[in-house]
């Protein structure tokens, strides 16, 4: 899938966190089996821990919603208890310094600045959580805002992506993401998708109606310089 020629350089570009910036289950994985592992310590939940596969399968999804799918069989009690201690252990492991960031995302996001294109952060995470990426890596100056569900209190993508543009008074933008979320908010806001097909967290359906698929991160620095001028 490949709209090259279509696409016209933007003035931002909104990246979603997981799975499109950071590569998740370095940090998620760990935290993951903490927190059933305290949980189950804590009498809260007594079943073994879920497969990975359904967290996983779950990035892109607001946080309230995720624990639907990976535990419906917990108490609303479990659900919130597993909220706190997922971001304690997401913050413990960025602390340790063992997390990564998919290859060269730090250095196309440092080309992209200094060719003037606004950098923004748009996730369904927790504040602290996105926050807590981006120092740790060492991207804060990269970029002009982050935007996060938990921050920003927004019902959906779409929602968050729109406050963003207003906020920041973007008329047009690229959306970059790995999950259908990311193509309904950027089609919903009249925006063209970079659909990631790197990170493997989604279907292969979910990226069906992005204008572009990129198979690394680093094929958007040439997505950008080969767009149609901004007139």
């Amino acid at each position: 899938m490949s709209l090259q020629s279509t696409l016209t350089k933007p003035k931002a570009i909104i990246f979603d966190m997981d799975g499109t910036l950071f590569q998740t289950e370095s940090l998620l994985l760990p935290a993951y089996h903490k927190l059933f592992d305290t949980l189950r310590s804590e009498g809260l939940y007594m079943s073994p821990t879920p497969p990975e596969e359904r967290i996983l399968g779950s990035l892109g999804m607001l946080l309230e919603d995720i624990w639907k799918v990976v535990m419906p069989d917990g108490s609303q009690e479990a659900h919130n208890r597993a909220n706190e201690l997922l971001l304690q252990f997401e913050l413990e492991g960025l602390a340790a310094g063992e997390t990564l960031l998919y290859p060269e995302v730090k250095e196309t996001l440092e080309a992209l600045r200094k060719q003037g294109v606004k950098l923004y952060v748009a996730s369904n995470g927790l504040e602290h959580y996105i926050s807590g990426i981006v120092d740790t890596h060492e991207l804060s100056e990269l970029f002009d805002g982050l935007y996060s569900a938990g921050k920003n209190g927004t019902l959906s993508k779409v929602d968050l992506v729109k406050l963003l543009l207003d906020e920041g008074q973007v008329d047009y933008a690229w959306m970059v993401g790995d999950r259908s979320s990311d193509v309904e908010a950027g089609k919903k806001n009249e925006l063209h998708v970079i659909g990631c097909a790197y990170a493997g967290f989604g279907n292969h359906d979910e990226l069906k109606d992005a204008d572009v698929l990129i198979s690394s991160f680093s094929e958007l620095l040439k997505l950008y310089e080969e767009a149609v001028p901004n007139t």
